[in-house]
């Protein structure tokens, strides 16, 4: 066989090999299978549902404030001496005028003794010089006695009946000290940490407070809310009490009930807030000044609101929308709602909604528009939906 035909001859062998090759990827590739419709060949995405259902919606505005004693007095001594006794255990309630601390009383009484001692000795010498007057008065009306002995013994009683004034403000001020010696609860309250130990000195109005009292029943919440609720807030105490709930984070007692008791007189031009102080009764000691607490004003109420769990709505680039489940083929739909107020873990969702719709509240990520769903174990039964007691989806099936 010469060159040319042995050319020939691979030739042919390999446009065959190509042939066959191409043969078989056009007949049993996967690319020429048909295309699969999105959603058509996949199994249901499993989801849990809540129905819409409607209640009563409080309007409320929410608000982070702190906990403030209705009065805090700094007790300081109002006299010089030594600290005797302390009269009261720290951290205990005292009732206004309880003794507090015992301050040494000897000095006070030695010179309460001298101004009544004193005084003592100017009404005697007044008596005497009033006994002159009298006689000098009536010898001088009958000319046996010059006018200057008279005006002399006038300004005698005078003077001295001065001294007996003094002497009686003397007498009343030491008193007064040693009524000071033992030192009392100006306010009701809670006393704190004892700052100054018995046995040491103390001086009148020191600058270092013996204890620090604070009222505490009732108490103060101080918050801020945007001035925008200002006008509203003011209509809504001209009208009567404006409710306030107060609460502490991750304590599992009953939410506080009180009252908005103040607004303060000019709105914060830096945050746009204007400050608030509500009142509630401490009797039990819960609430500790200098606490945080999340404050709720309840403003209104709207009755046949619609509303959904709260993880049912989700956020995307137009807004707010749930995933609605149609009943008739399992599908999902996407439908923008306008979320409102929201209460126990509930939020209002507007009108886009109808009480009974059917929305998803969980599996969502893995949702579009028209995608078929199947709802979990249990998924409709309320507790795991968080469709609580009311509007149940049912135990697996559309709509319950």
């Amino acid at each position: 066989m010469n060159t040319l035909s042995s050319r020939r001859l691979a030739l042919g062998v390999l446009l065959v090999a190509v042939g066959a090759g191409a043969y078989y990827a056009w007949s049993g590739s996967p690319f020429n299978e048909k295309p699969v419709v999105k959603g058509g060949g996949k199994p249901p995405t499993p989801v849990l549902v809540a129905k819409v259902t409607t209640r009563t919606v409080p309007v409320t505005i929410r608000a982070i404030g702190t906990i403030q004693a209705l009065n805090t007095v700094s007790v300081r001594s109002r006299v010089d001496g030594q600290i005797m006794e302390t009269a009261f255990a720290e951290g205990q309630t005292v009732a206004k005028g309880d003794p507090l601390f015992h301050i040494d009383p000897r000095p006070f009484q030695a010179r309460l003794r001298e101004a009544e001692a004193n005084l003592a000795r100017d009404r005697a010498a007044l008596e005497k010089a009033q006994g002159d007057f009298q006689r000098y008065q009536s010898l001088s009306g009958k000319g046996f006695s010059s006018q200057q002995k008279f005006e002399e013994a006038r300004a005698a009683v005078n003077g001295l009946s001065a001294t007996i004034r003094a002497g009686q403000a003397a007498v009343d001020i030491a008193k007064l000290n040693l009524e000071f010696a033992t030192v009392r609860a100006p306010i009701n309250g809670r006393t704190g940490s004892v700052l100054i130990q018995a046995g040491n000195l103390v001086k009148a109005d020191d600058s270092h407070p013996l204890v620090v009292i604070n009222e505490i029943d009732p108490i103060l919440a101080v918050f801020s809310v945007p001035e925008i609720h200002l006008a509203e807030i003011k209509r809504r105490l001209a009208e009567g009490t404006l409710a306030v709930v107060a609460t502490v984070p991750d304590s599992k007692g009953p939410p506080i009930r009180g009252r908005v008791v103040f607004i303060n007189n000019a709105v914060d031009t830096q945050t746009g807030t204007i400050l608030l102080k509500a009142e509630f009764r401490n009797a039990d000691g819960f609430l500790t000044p200098g606490q945080f607490v999340r404050v709720v004003i309840e403003m209104d109420a709207i009755e046949n609101a619609r509303v959904v769990p709260e993880r049912a709505v989700q956020t995307g680039q137009k807004g707010s929308y749930v995933f609605v489940v149609n009943p008739a083929d399992m599908t999902v739909q996407p439908r923008a709602v306008a979320p409102g107020p929201s209460v126990d873990d509930f939020i209002m969702v507007g009108d886009s909604l109808n009480p009974g719709d059917v929305v998803v509240t969980d599996g969502q990520m893995r949702l579009f528009k028209g995608a078929k769903v199947s709802f979990k174990n249990g998924g409709g039964n309320g507790k795991k939906s968080g469709d609580g007691a009311k509007g149940g989806a049912g135990s697996g099936k559309a709509g319950g």
